[in-house]
Order: structure tokens, then sequence, then C-alpha cells
């Protein structure tokens, strides 16, 4: 069996006496390392390079955010759970925007941290459940954000048609000749997409035609 590796980054002793204690019950998790502060998170992640690192958001150093956001850039392939005393949305937020997989309260943590554990091993989202709203919310305005976002659907066919001859690096009086209309029908066609579509300018529509060409077949 394949264990799942993990660090622990707190500075409260007795925080990470107990998730320790918790851990080393599942005989699949191996502990490699504890970290008192983000510096030495940091330090220890780079060193080990373990599945998860449970990562404490207050640490002195460098807080949990700040360690989360060095391994996103850094592209290292631990996934982090934050332990987090702050029931707060905009924090919560941040976390799941720096990438974590996992967002524990401390209150709850020894009875969750098992369970999280597990599932962000299979690289699937954990949060507290009391915390489940946060998740919902974030979810719905993301669904909310996908409807109202401007896209080819919204074009009619011959606006579908001109974009794709866009792409194929047609001007103006070619577009016209092919299609057996004006300079000036082609010219509003241009402006109804980029109206639809909220690009502003020619540059815009041209970079839009290309990133979408494949849509447009």
């Amino acid at each position: 069996m394949n264990q799942i590796t993990i660090i622990i980054a707190d500075d409260h002793p007795i925080v990470r006496q107990g998730l320790r204690q918790t851990i080393e019950k599942e005989q699949s998790f191996n502990i490699l390392a504890e970290a008192e502060n983000g510096k030495m998170a940091l330090e220890t992640i780079n060193k080990f390079q373990p599945n998860i690192a449970i990562l404490d958001v207050d640490m002195p150093e460098l807080d949990g955010f700040a360690v989360a956001r060095k391994l996103k850039e850094n592209n290292l392939p631990t996934e982090v759970i934050f332990l987090t005393i702050h029931n707060d949305e905009v924090m919560f937020n941040e976390a799941i925007d720096l990438g974590a997989k996992g967002y524990v309260l401390k209150q709850s943590a020894l009875e969750e941290i098992i369970d999280c554990i597990k599932i962000v091993a299979k690289n699937q989202f954990c949060v507290s459940p009391s915390l489940t709203t946060f998740l919902i919310n974030r979810q719905r305005r993301s669904l909310n954000l996908t409807a109202d976002k401007p896209s080819i659907k919204n074009l009619t066919r011959s606006e579908k048609r001109i974009l794709q001859m866009i792409a194929d690096d047609k001007s103006t009086k070619e577009i016209a000749d092919e299609l057996f209309i004006s300079p000036t029908t082609v010219e509003k066609h241009r402006a109804n997409i980029c109206r639809k579509l909220d690009l502003k300018g020619g540059y815009a529509l041209l970079k839009f035609a290309l990133t979408h060409k494949s849509e447009l077949l």
C-alpha cells in the first residue's frame, strides 16, 4: 500500500501533537516532519515534497497563505489543507483561490482531519461541514458568471460565418466579396459581434476569433 506522506505546520505544539496522534492511527499515513512556523514549513515542504501539507493559516515568519502562494509559484505538487479558527467566507475564498484542497476549522480538526486527508489525497475538495455554505455560494457565483459571460452562442449564423473568416485572416473587402455583400455591411457585422462579445477594437476581435476558431468549424 502506498502511504500518503504528510507534513504538519502549526505554531502551537499541543495542536501539532494532537494532530500527529490522530493521524498516526492510520497505517496508510506517514508524517514526514513538523514545522512551527511558515518559513520552516516551506523549507520542509521543499525538502520532502509530501503529498499533503497541513498548514495553520496563522503562523509566524510566513502565514499559511504565504506558504501556499510560494508552493503555487514553484509548481510544487503538494496539496494543501488549511487549519483555521476563522469561520470567514472571504478567507475561505482566498484559500481556495490559492489552490487549497482542504479547509478545516481547528475546533473540529481532530474529528475531521482523517477523512479530509483521504478526500484530498483523491484530488477532491474537503471543507468542514459548517463551512459547506461557503463552498455552495462559491459554486453558485461561478455558475452565474459562466451563464452571464458573452459567448459565440449569442451570435447569428451570419456573424459566426464572418467571425470564422476573420479567424482566417481575411480582410473586410475579401469577406464582402466572398459573401456578396458590401464592405459597409461587413463592418456593421463586425461592430455587432464586438458588442455581443463585449470586445473592444479590431485586435480583440481577431484574438477572440483565433482563440475560438475550432468552435466555429
